[in-house]
């Protein structure tokens, strides 16, 4: 990413410049257009030349979305996009990278992998569509699921308990954690911007919807009377309170367990309180699920921690201060054996 007093002014780019010449793929109705479009929408503002810019992705529908930007970006193989993406920002921490996967890519055979970029914290840009559903594949359950969930290769129903992915993200340290909906544009587009900016390993979880293979998963958000009684917008020092104006509801804390409450009977000061610095707070947001609770939406977590690529820079920078420069080459030259001290 140019930075300093010196660098060359960024081009006053608009959405059109992040638009590649590729015909875009996906079956017709899919969330990922609305997510793309997004995306493609918000990158003028990250002030960031399009050149120092690269997008990953693994395997799965999602994946296809680097052909789609007209950015730098790798098209890799089935769950690894955390660990090029570490490599990149490794190699060349003056990029801006974004990772794109799926409930599949990134939970499945890729959670080994999404598991280390996040506790490391390197600086990336983590995009996980969740539709619960394999797609690409055609229609077998994926690890978000819910348990019962009848498809192609769970005739019976799946005896699977799904992966809460925001839950999952808080558990293993990101230090920024959000949730966000395909058919809310808005709000998708401040989100991505909040997890764009944000310094360290940014983990956004994009309900999305297939609907060739498991249409109107998150319905309970999409239809407008249900989403008022459902949805739980969260924002940073402000109370947790959902529902319609005439039965307005909110959510209090009692220990570390959440209740849902009437607004009308309870005084001001017992709502919970939304504290996006507190992890342990936002692991139990994490948690809410319906029918019991509303689905909570936006920045659940934020905080500050040393990014993966400093502390390496740093440690290479005191190995060579007090051990002197290393000489490959000839390590590998001097025999069948060798010490490293």
């Amino acid at each position: 990413m140019s930075t300093g007093t010196n660098a060359p002014q960024v081009p006053r780019y608009t959405k059109k410049d992040f638009e590649s010449d590729q015909d875009v793929r996906w079956c017709p109705g899919c969330g990922d257009y609305a997510i793309l479009s997004t995306v493609q929408k918000m990158m003028p503002d990250l002030g960031v030349p399009r050149e120092d810019i690269v997008f990953i992705s693994g395997i799965g529908c999602s994946s296809r979305f680097p052909y789609y930007m007209n950015t730098y970006g790798f098209h890799t193989i089935h769950g690894r996009a955390p660990a090029i993406a570490t490599g990149l920002r490794l190699a060349r921490p003056d990029l801006k990278v974004f990772v794109v996967t799926g409930d599949g890519d990134g939970l499945s055979i890729g959670g080994n992998h999404m598991l280390h970029v996040l506790r490391r914290n390197v600086n990336v840009t983590i995009l996980l569509f969740n539709n619960r559903i394999y797609g690409l594949t055609k229609g077998q359950y994926s690890p978000t699921s819910e348990l019962g969930k009848v498809t192609k290769s769970t005739p019976m129903g799946s005896t699977d308990r799904p992966v809460n992915p925001c839950a999952f993200a808080l558990g293993v340290g990101a230090t920024f954690v959000a949730r966000t909906v395909d058919r809310n544009i808005a709000h998708m587009e401040e989100t991505l911007k909040r997890a764009a900016a944000h310094r360290g390993a940014a983990f956004v979880e994009i309900l999305q919807n297939c609907n060739i293979y498991n249409d109107m998963a998150w319905g309970i958000l999409y239809d407008r009377e249900s989403k008022i009684e459902h949805e739980l917008r969260v924002e940073h020092g402000k109370p947790l309170l959902f529902g319609p104006a005439d039965a307005r509801k909110g959510l209090v804390l009692d220990g570390v367990k959440a209740r849902v409450v009437l607004a009308s009977e309870v005084p001001a000061e017992r709502f919970w309180v939304h504290d996006q610095s507190d992890i342990a707070s936002a692991l139990v947001l994490a948690s809410l699920a319906s029918p019991q609770f509303p689905t909570p939406v936006g920045v659940l977590a934020q905080v500050e921690a040393p990014i993966y690529e400093d502390l390496i820079a740093d440690q290479e920078k005191r190995a060579v201060s007090e051990r002197g420069p290393g000489d490959i080459a000839r390590l590998l030259t001097s025999g069948d054996t060798w010490t490293i001290r």
